[in-house]
């Protein structure tokens, strides 16, 4: 009889500390299924979306996979483009994330992370045991994204508007840790694995 991991999907705005605390758990041996990540395998060169994107946009495909600048171009003067590129793109992301699920119960893991920005917003936490938000002081918050390059007041704001507030995220969540100290999120975060590892 197989044995399923339980799954903990993480999420939290950004610039809350949601990447750091992933590679926590994966330091302590846990996998991790990364969403941005499974996309960016699907538009790599040979990549699973590629030509399925390529009949619907064929100019946002070049020698590296899909052009993904292209398809925000795309979207910003085609309401649909969205909607068409998503219909192509999540079931092929829900494969991967089966897939990886699989692996982990054929392989006895007692606990996997699954690691979506938008857990919430996509009705992703259903399909999980239970449901870690990251989370920081506002401030810490904008000023950890304004160091990002390239990034603007604008821009941050236009990316939360799009978010589920944190304090609505916060209050879903089964459990929540506060990136603002690291030590402490990573002491949380063994907490956690600890918890879910005893079965």
């Amino acid at each position: 009889m197989t044995n399923y991991p339980v799954v903990l999907g993480l999420t939290g705005s950004i610039g809350m500390g949601k990447s750091t605390t992933a590679a926590m758990f994966a330091d302590l041996g846990v996998p991790v299924w990364d969403a941005d990540a499974a996309v960016h395998r699907l538009y790599a060169p040979n990549g699973a979306a590629v030509a399925a994107i390529g009949v619907a946009f064929p100019d946002a495909i070049g020698p590296n996979g899909v052009d993904r600048g292209t398809l925000r171009a795309q979207i910003a003067v085609d309401p649909d483009a969205l909607r068409l590129i998503e219909a192509i793109v999540h079931p092929l992301v829900a494969a991967d994330r089966v897939a990886f699920l699989a692996t982990a119960a054929e392989q006895g893991t007692a606990l996997v992370v699954l690691d979506v920005p938008l857990l919430f917003e996509g009705g992703l936490d259903a399909a999980c045991d239970a449901t870690l938000v990251v989370s920081a002081p506002p401030e810490m918050q904008r000023a950890r994204v304004l160091a990002r390059p390239g990034m603007t007041e604008a821009h941050l704001d236009h990316i939360l508007s799009c978010q589920m507030p944190d304090a609505d995220k916060r209050a879903r969540a089964t459990h929540m840790i506060d990136t603002s100290g690291m030590d402490a999120a990573r002491a949380a975060v063994q907490d956690i694995v600890q918890r879910y590892s005893k079965g």
